[in-house]
């Protein structure tokens, strides 16, 4: 292991100058298989959807993905194969990224070896503030969390317990929500943060009845935690007892929802993107995804962050020419804007963060008795209230 990281260092430290390529490589770290591997298909078919669309040469250049699997959050992992895309493969791009441990290990080998991270899922804010090479085209829990504490008070909720799993975007997401709730005139009456590995949701349902509470705020890791979480809410009674639940989107992915049925019907969430948007671009991206993913109903939100990824990605690549320059590459999609089939998107000149619409949706029954996040109210231009709480 000393020997490879030795050895790896001093690839970054001397191999970071390649010439132009005839093949640009793009290393993409995600998770491929365990628990979350629903989440890496659909990493694999937001790119593919892509390449389907804009074909896989840019100039004379043909682009090339690599993918490497993180099963669930695991750094050094992630770092590890990190640096064995960019000294063995000679990755000229890093892309990915489901959970943010997993993104900031990675963040401080971005500058030795001349390589540009685009994060396709990963939430907190910070992580674009840990490299002037970041760039993030998904969205943070911040983003998404802010507006839906505006929904509860417009629906008369002036009592919140907030009940988040304890880590980075879970931190994020009730700081995001408190702080928007508690300006406007609410009270957050109690915060629980729930470990990672929380399975057994029947305890902290009991403690939210217990607490006085009209609603419950709550966020954790869209995959099997949330469909735990959801399903004790229904079964604990909470909605029939008047406690509203309000969430950013991940408690209600559209792969979730199946097997949620009728127990998440009503649920009020905000987010980026609901593969119902209705727009041109979003149904051609939802078609050819839906090709590429296999089984139509595993397809979900980390799938357009990849789509949208790769375009940022191809404008780089570009702008160099296919040439290894990182800091050219990110300096060519400060200010970036295009039509994303979420909406309108840009890419913030100082933050490198994406501003972007969010939507507040509701879980609806279509008429052939499946259940859809249905937009029902947009917030405009939403750029990223934590970077400014750092």
């Amino acid at each position: 292991m000393r020997k490879f990281a030795i050895a790896a260092a001093a690839a970054i430290a001397f191999g970071a100058t390649a010439a132009e390529a005839d093949v640009v490589k793009v290393g993409v770290i995600g998770p491929f298989s365990g628990p979350f591997a629903i989440q890496g298909k659909n990493f694999k078919a937001g790119i593919d959807a892509y390449i389907a669309e804009h074909g896989n040469k840019i100039g004379d250049n043909t682009v090339e993905i690599v993918y490497r699997d993180v099963p669930q959050a695991d750094p050094a992992q992630s770092k590890a194969l990190a640096q064995e895309l960019v000294v063995k493969e000679k990755v000229q791009y890093l892309a990915g990224f489901y959970f943010t441990p997993d993104a900031m290990a990675v963040t401080p080998l971005l500058k030795q070896a001349n390589v540009p991270m685009v994060v396709m899922n990963a939430a907190t804010s910070s992580i674009v503030a840990k490299s002037p090479y970041v760039v993030r085209v998904s969205f943070t829990t911040w983003q998404t969390s802010t507006p839906i504490a505006q929904v509860a008070l417009d629906l008369g909720v002036k009592k919140v317990i907030t009940v988040v799993s304890d880590y980075g975007p879970g931190v994020d997401a009730e700081n995001a929500f408190k702080a928007a709730f508690t300006k406007a005139g609410g009270e957050v009456v109690q915060a629980i943060r729930m470990p990672l590995s929380t399975n057994d949701f029947s305890p902290i349902m009991q403690r939210v009845k217990d607490s006085g509470a009209q609603g419950v705020f709550a966020f954790l890791p869209s995959g099997p935690t949330t469909l735990g979480f959801m399903k004790a809410y229904a079964d604990n009674g909470l909605g029939k007892a008047g406690v509203r639940l309000f969430a950013p989107g991940d408690l209600t992915q559209e792969s979730d929802l199946p097997a949620l049925g009728e127990a998440a019907a009503g649920a009020l969430t905000t987010f980026h993107y609901a593969l119902s948007h209705d727009s041109d671009e979003n149904r051609r991206f939802v078609e050819n995804a839906r090709k590429a993913i296999g089984n139509p109903a595993e397809l979900s939100f980390p799938s357009v962050g990849a789509y949208d990824g790769m375009h940022v990605i191809y404008r780089m690549i570009e702008a160099t020419g296919g040439r290894q320059d990182a800091e050219k590459a990110v300096e060519a999609v400060k200010g970036l804007s295009w039509e994303s089939p979420r909406g309108p998107v840009s890419i913030d000149p100082e933050s490198r963060h994406i501003t972007q619409n969010i939507y507040l949706r509701e879980v609806a029954r279509a008429e052939d008795g499946s259940y859809y996040n249905k937009e029902i109210r947009t917030f405009e231009k939403q750029g990223d209230p934590g970077l400014a709480a750092q």
